[in-house]
Protein backbone atom coordinates (compact mmCIF):
# COMPACT_ATOMS: atom_id res chain seq x y z
CA UNK A 1 0.00 0.00 0.00
CA UNK A 2 2.78 2.45 0.89
CA UNK A 3 4.45 1.86 -2.49
CA UNK A 4 1.20 2.73 -4.26
CA UNK A 5 0.77 5.80 -2.04
CA UNK A 6 4.24 7.01 -3.03
CA UNK A 7 3.35 6.59 -6.71
CA UNK A 8 0.16 8.64 -6.24
CA UNK A 9 2.04 11.27 -4.23
CA UNK A 10 4.67 11.65 -6.96
CA UNK A 11 1.97 12.18 -9.58
CA UNK A 12 0.13 14.72 -7.45
CA UNK A 13 3.31 16.69 -6.81
CA UNK A 14 3.82 17.03 -10.56
CA UNK A 15 0.53 18.86 -11.05
CA UNK A 16 -0.08 20.68 -7.75
CA UNK A 17 1.86 23.86 -7.00
CA UNK A 18 2.04 24.65 -3.29
CA UNK A 19 2.68 28.23 -2.13
CA UNK A 20 6.17 29.31 -1.12
CA UNK A 21 5.07 29.94 2.47
CA UNK A 22 4.64 26.20 3.03
CA UNK A 23 7.89 24.59 4.22
CA UNK A 24 6.52 21.28 5.45
CA UNK A 25 7.25 18.17 3.37
CA UNK A 26 8.23 20.22 0.34
CA UNK A 27 11.18 19.37 -1.96
CA UNK A 28 14.42 21.18 -1.07
CA UNK A 29 12.82 22.65 2.08
CA UNK A 30 13.28 21.61 5.69
CA UNK A 31 12.76 22.73 9.27
CA UNK A 32 16.18 24.38 9.05
CA UNK A 33 15.01 26.60 6.19
CA UNK A 34 11.87 27.64 8.07
CA UNK A 35 13.79 28.41 11.26
CA UNK A 36 16.44 30.35 9.32
CA UNK A 37 13.83 32.45 7.47
CA UNK A 38 12.10 33.38 10.73
CA UNK A 39 15.38 34.20 12.47
CA UNK A 40 16.48 36.44 9.59
CA UNK A 41 13.19 38.36 9.76
CA UNK A 42 13.49 38.79 13.53
CA UNK A 43 17.12 39.91 13.34
CA UNK A 44 16.21 42.50 10.71
CA UNK A 45 13.74 44.09 13.12
CA UNK A 46 16.07 43.82 16.10
CA UNK A 47 18.83 45.57 14.15
CA UNK A 48 16.41 48.29 13.06
CA UNK A 49 15.02 48.69 16.59
CA UNK A 50 11.50 48.12 15.29
CA UNK A 51 8.70 46.01 16.67
CA UNK A 52 7.79 42.72 15.03
CA UNK A 53 4.66 40.98 16.28
CA UNK A 54 4.46 37.20 15.84
CA UNK A 55 1.67 34.75 16.60
CA UNK A 56 2.47 31.03 16.64
CA UNK A 57 -0.76 29.24 15.79
CA UNK A 58 -1.39 25.72 17.03
CA UNK A 59 -4.10 23.56 15.44
CA UNK A 60 -5.96 20.92 17.42
CA UNK A 61 -5.52 17.42 15.93
CA UNK A 62 -5.12 18.91 12.47
CA UNK A 63 -4.99 15.67 10.44
CA UNK A 64 -7.96 14.19 12.32
CA UNK A 65 -10.18 17.20 11.62
CA UNK A 66 -9.91 17.45 7.82
CA UNK A 67 -13.38 16.77 6.34
CA UNK A 68 -13.12 14.31 3.46
CA UNK A 69 -15.45 16.38 1.28
CA UNK A 70 -13.16 19.35 1.87
CA UNK A 71 -10.19 17.27 0.72
CA UNK A 72 -11.91 16.33 -2.55
CA UNK A 73 -12.89 19.97 -3.09
CA UNK A 74 -9.35 21.23 -2.49
CA UNK A 75 -7.85 18.62 -4.80
CA UNK A 76 -10.19 19.62 -7.61
CA UNK A 77 -9.57 23.31 -6.97
CA UNK A 78 -5.83 22.55 -7.23
CA UNK A 79 -6.57 21.18 -10.72
CA UNK A 80 -5.87 17.56 -9.82
CA UNK A 81 -7.20 15.31 -12.59
CA UNK A 82 -10.48 13.63 -11.65
CA UNK A 83 -8.97 10.17 -12.07
CA UNK A 84 -6.47 10.92 -9.27
CA UNK A 85 -9.21 12.36 -7.07
CA UNK A 86 -11.06 9.08 -7.50
CA UNK A 87 -7.91 7.08 -6.71
CA UNK A 88 -7.54 8.87 -3.37
CA UNK A 89 -11.27 8.59 -2.70
CA UNK A 90 -11.03 4.84 -3.25
CA UNK A 91 -8.23 4.61 -0.67
CA UNK A 92 -10.46 6.31 1.87
CA UNK A 93 -13.70 4.54 1.00
CA UNK A 94 -12.03 1.19 1.62
CA UNK A 95 -11.00 2.39 5.07
CA UNK A 96 -13.52 1.49 7.75
CA UNK A 97 -13.44 1.63 11.54
CA UNK A 98 -15.25 0.42 14.66
CA UNK A 99 -15.81 1.95 18.08
CA UNK A 100 -15.12 -0.22 21.13
CA UNK A 101 -16.96 0.42 24.39
CA UNK A 102 -17.76 -1.36 27.66
CA UNK A 103 -20.56 -3.44 26.15
CA UNK A 104 -18.70 -4.45 22.98
CA UNK A 105 -18.09 -2.73 19.66
CA UNK A 106 -20.10 -1.15 16.89
CA UNK A 107 -20.42 -2.44 13.37
CA UNK A 108 -17.85 -1.17 10.87
CA UNK A 109 -18.60 2.24 9.39
CA UNK A 110 -16.97 4.77 7.07
CA UNK A 111 -15.24 7.82 8.51
CA UNK A 112 -16.24 11.19 7.05
CA UNK A 113 -13.42 13.17 8.66
CA UNK A 114 -9.65 12.83 9.01
CA UNK A 115 -6.56 11.91 7.01
CA UNK A 116 -4.98 8.49 7.40
CA UNK A 117 -2.44 8.41 10.22
CA UNK A 118 0.90 6.92 9.16
CA UNK A 119 0.15 7.27 5.46
CA UNK A 120 3.02 8.58 3.32
CA UNK A 121 0.42 10.41 1.22
CA UNK A 122 -1.28 12.28 4.09
CA UNK A 123 1.32 15.08 4.53
CA UNK A 124 0.95 16.20 0.92
CA UNK A 125 -2.84 15.90 1.00
CA UNK A 126 -2.79 18.10 4.09
CA UNK A 127 -0.54 20.61 2.29
CA UNK A 128 -3.10 20.78 -0.54
CA UNK A 129 -5.91 21.51 1.91
CA UNK A 130 -3.87 24.16 3.76
CA UNK A 131 -2.83 25.77 0.49
CA UNK A 132 -6.39 26.18 -0.69
CA UNK A 133 -8.00 27.29 2.55
CA UNK A 134 -5.27 29.87 3.16
CA UNK A 135 -5.24 31.29 -0.38
CA UNK A 136 -7.35 34.36 0.40
CA UNK A 137 -5.80 34.86 3.85
CA UNK A 138 -2.26 34.95 2.45
CA UNK A 139 -3.14 37.99 0.32
CA UNK A 140 -4.02 39.94 3.48
CA UNK A 141 -1.29 38.36 5.60
CA UNK A 142 1.83 38.06 3.40
CA UNK A 143 4.23 37.53 6.32
CA UNK A 144 3.05 34.04 7.06
CA UNK A 145 5.01 30.81 7.27
CA UNK A 146 3.68 27.28 7.46
CA UNK A 147 5.33 23.99 8.28
CA UNK A 148 2.48 21.53 7.78
CA UNK A 149 0.09 22.59 10.58
CA UNK A 150 2.53 24.93 12.35
CA UNK A 151 1.63 28.49 11.36
CA UNK A 152 3.53 31.71 12.12
CA UNK A 153 1.85 35.06 11.46
CA UNK A 154 4.03 38.20 11.59
CA UNK A 155 3.23 41.90 11.30
CA UNK A 156 4.69 45.29 12.21
CA UNK A 157 1.74 46.14 14.44
CA UNK A 158 -0.16 44.34 17.17
CA UNK A 159 -3.49 45.39 15.67
CA UNK A 160 -2.58 43.99 12.27
CA UNK A 161 -1.32 40.65 13.59
CA UNK A 162 -4.53 40.36 15.63
CA UNK A 163 -6.63 41.01 12.52
CA UNK A 164 -4.64 38.46 10.55
CA UNK A 165 -5.01 35.89 13.32
CA UNK A 166 -8.78 36.33 13.17
CA UNK A 167 -8.71 35.90 9.37
CA UNK A 168 -6.80 32.66 9.79
CA UNK A 169 -9.15 31.45 12.52
CA UNK A 170 -12.18 32.08 10.34
CA UNK A 171 -10.62 30.42 7.27
CA UNK A 172 -9.51 27.38 9.27
CA UNK A 173 -12.63 26.85 11.35
CA UNK A 174 -15.10 27.22 8.50
CA UNK A 175 -13.27 24.28 6.86
CA UNK A 176 -13.40 22.05 9.92
CA UNK A 177 -10.05 22.92 11.53
CA UNK A 178 -9.78 24.33 15.05
CA UNK A 179 -7.24 26.77 16.51
CA UNK A 180 -6.03 25.72 19.96
CA UNK A 181 -6.62 28.71 22.22
CA UNK A 182 -4.44 27.28 24.98
CA UNK A 183 -1.39 26.49 22.80
CA UNK A 184 -1.40 29.46 20.42
CA UNK A 185 1.15 32.04 21.64
CA UNK A 186 2.13 35.65 20.93
CA UNK A 187 5.60 37.21 20.99
CA UNK A 188 6.84 40.74 20.27
CA UNK A 189 10.40 41.51 19.11
CA UNK A 190 11.75 44.86 20.41
CA UNK A 191 8.62 45.44 22.44
CA UNK A 192 7.99 48.97 23.64
CA UNK A 193 6.18 49.69 26.86
CA UNK A 194 2.45 49.44 26.58
CA UNK A 195 2.41 47.38 23.39
CA UNK A 196 -0.43 45.34 24.86
CA UNK A 197 -1.41 41.83 23.93
CA UNK A 198 -3.31 39.99 21.21
CA UNK A 199 -6.84 38.67 21.57
CA UNK A 200 -8.64 35.93 19.70
CA UNK A 201 -12.43 36.25 19.82
CA UNK A 202 -12.09 38.29 23.00
CA UNK A 203 -9.78 35.81 24.69
CA UNK A 204 -6.23 36.92 25.49
CA UNK A 205 -3.53 34.95 23.65
CA UNK A 206 -0.69 33.79 25.90
CA UNK A 207 2.26 36.21 25.64
CA UNK A 208 5.82 34.83 25.76
CA UNK A 209 9.36 36.21 25.61
CA UNK A 210 10.63 33.31 23.50
CA UNK A 211 9.10 30.42 21.58
CA UNK A 212 10.33 26.95 20.63
CA UNK A 213 9.66 26.87 16.90
CA UNK A 214 10.20 23.50 15.20
CA UNK A 215 12.55 22.51 18.02
CA UNK A 216 14.60 25.72 18.00
CA UNK A 217 14.14 28.59 20.47
CA UNK A 218 13.56 31.95 18.77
Amino acid sequence: MKVWERVVEARLRKVVEICEQQYGFMPRKSTTDAIFALRILMEKYRDGQRELHCVFVDLEKAYDRVPREELWYCMRKSEVAEKYVRVVQDMYERSRTVVRCAVGQTEEFNMEVGLHQGSVLSPFLFAIVMDQLSEEVRQESPWTMMFADDIVICSESREQVEENLERWRFALERRGMKVSRSKTEYMCVNEREGSGTVRLQGEEVKKVQEFKYLGSTV
